[in-house]
C-alpha cells in the first residue's frame, strides 16, 4: 500500500468534507485493507456522469488495496431516499428493484473492479428482522433529531407530507454499515445525514465508528441544477461516444473545471496548467474542452472512439457540415403540412409535446437553417429537407 499521506492525499482530491480525516488516518496506519461501503438504491436503470463521481472515489479505494462493499438496497428502494427530497419518493416492487440491479453493476462496471467488488443486498438482512427488531432500531433515534435535517424540516414547515417510513430509512442505511463492518462510508454531500447516523449505530452496536466521506453533487449540462435524467440535463455513461462528446462541449467554460477534477484522473498540477494557458491566452478553451471529452469518452469506450467522436463533431460543428447517420422520417402520401409535435415525438426526437413546444419557443427548431415558430407548417416544396433540433440533433423528412 501506499504511504499514509500519498493515501490521504488522492482520497481528498475532489471530496467537500472527511468526517473524520484523523479517524481516516488512524484506521489507515493499522496497514490492513478498509472496508469501504457505497450504498444504492437501483431506482432507475441508466447511470450517468454524476453517479460515477462516487464511484470514481470508491474505485480510488480499490486501487489503493482496500475493500470495496457495494450495497445494493433492495429493501431501502422500497422505502425511498428522502434526502434532498420535496416530496416522497414513489416505493418499487421487488421485481423494479431486482431487475435495476442487474443493469446497475452491468454498468458499474465501467467504473469499478467488479473481480474484488463484494456486492450485498440489504434485503439479506432486513427481511430477517421481526417487528421488535424493527422497534429496537427505530429507538436509536428521534424524531426531533430527524426533523433537524433541512428537507425534512422544509417540507414539514410548508405542510408538505413526511410519511413514517420516510423516517426508517437513515436508520436502515446506518444500520447497513454495523451489517457490513464498514471503515468508511462514501456518498454525496445529500447524504450527510444518513452517513453521521451511521456513526452513531456503529457506536451503539460496539464498533469503531466509520468515516463519513462527502463528495460534491455535479452540476448538469445547464450548469444550475444537478446533473438528473428528469432534468434532461445529464450525459449517460452508456450514450453513444458521438452524443457524449456533443453533450460534454456545450458545458460552461467555467464548469469543465469541475469535470476535470471530478471526472478525470488528469494531475491537478496538469489541469492547474490549463487554466493558466487560457488565462495567458496560450490555449484555446475549445481545445480544452475537446481534451476533456477525449479523456471521458476514452474511460468508457476507448481513446480511437474517442477521437473519431471528436472528428465527428469538428465535421459537423466547426465546419458546417451535416452528420453522416441522420435518422430519417417519411411522411405518409397524401400530406400537406409539417405537425412538429406529431413527427419530433414519433421520433423520439422530444419526449412530449410540451418539450417540442418549449424547443420552437426557444427558436431552437429550424429547416435548412431556417427558424420555426409555429407547431405546423404548410409542407415544403422539395423531397427531402433537414429539421435541426436544439444543438446536435437532425431529422431528415422525406416525401
Amino acid at each position: 500500500m501506499k504511504s499514509i499521506d500519498k493515501q490521504i492525499n488522492i482520497i481528498n482530491r475532489g471530496v467537500v468534507q472527511i468526517c473524520e480525516e484523523n479517524e481516516l488516518r488512524e484506521k489507515i496506519k493499522k496497514n490492513k485493507p478498509l472496508r469501504v461501503k457505497l450504498g444504492v438504491d437501483p431506482t432507475a436503470g441508466e447511470l450517468h456522469l454524476g453517479f460515477t463521481v462516487v464511484l470514481r472515489k470508491l474505485r480510488q479505494f480499490q486501487d489503493l488495496g482496500h475493500q470495496a462493499v457495494l450495497i445494493i438496497g433492495s429493501y431501502t428502494a422500497q422505502v425511498g431516499d428522502p434526502s434532498g427530497r420535496d416530496k416522497t419518493r414513489p416505493q418499487l416492487s421487488v421485481d423494479d428493484v431486482i431487475a435495476n440491479a442487474k443493469f446497475y453493476l452491468e454498468q458499474a462496471g465501467k467504473v469499478l473492479n467488479l473481480d474484488t467488488l463484494e456486492v450485498c443486498y440489504n434485503g439479506d438482512w432486513f427481511k430477517k428482522m421481526n417487528f421488535l427488531d424493527v422497534i429496537t432500531m427505530l429507538s436509536k433515534s428521534t424524531v426531533a433529531r430527524t426533523l433537524e435535517r433541512e428537507d425534512f424540516s422544509n417540507r414539514y414547515s410548508s405542510g408538505t407530507p413526511i410519511y413514517l417510513h420516510e423516517f426508517v430509512y437513515p436508520l436502515m442505511q446506518g444500520y447497513d454499515s454495523v451489517m457490513v463492518k464498514a471503515d468508511v462510508e462514501l456518498g454525496g454531500t445529500d447524504q450527510t445525514f444518513n452517513l453521521m447516523v451511521g456513526r452513531d449505530l456503529q457506536r451503539d452496536a460496539g464498533q469503531e465508528p466509520q468515516v463519513c466521506i462527502t463528495m460534491p453533487l455535479l452540476e448538469g449540462l445547464d450548469g444550475v441544477r444537478k446533473m438528473s435524467k428528469s432534468y434532461g440535463n445529464y450525459v449517460g455513461i452508456s450514450d453513444e461516444p458521438k452524443d457524449m462528446f456533443g453533450k460534454l462541449m456545450s458545458i460552461s467554460d467555467e464548469l469543465m473545471w469541475k469535470y476535470y477534477e471530478l471526472l478525470t484522473e488528469i494531475p491537478l498540477s496538469e489541469i492547474s496548467k490549463m487554466k493558466d494557458g487560457i488565462t495567458n491566452e496560450k490555449i484555446h478553451p475549445m481545445d480544452v474542452k475537446k481534451n476533456l471529452a477525449i479523456n471521458i469518452i476514452s474511460q468508457y469506450y476507448d481513446e480511437k472512439i474517442a477521437i473519431n467522436a471528436r472528428a465527428a463533431f469538428e465535421k459537423v460543428f466547426s465546419k458546417g457540415n451535416l452528420p453522416d447517420d441522420i435518422p430519417e422520417f417519411n411522411l405518409h402520401t397524401g400530406e400537406t403540412e409539417l405537425n412538429f409535435i406529431k413527427i419530433l415525438t414519433e421520433t423520439k426526437m422530444a419526449p412530449s409535446g410540451g418539450e417540442v413546444r418549449r424547443l420552437i419557443k426557444q427558436g431552437a427548431v429550424s429547416i435548412d437553417g431556417e427558424k420555426i415558430s409555429d407547431l405546423t407548417i404548410p409542407l415544403p416544396g422539395k423531397n427531402e429537407f433537414v429539421i435541426k433540433i436544439g444543438k446536435r440533433r437532425y431529422l431528415k423528412i422525406i416525401k
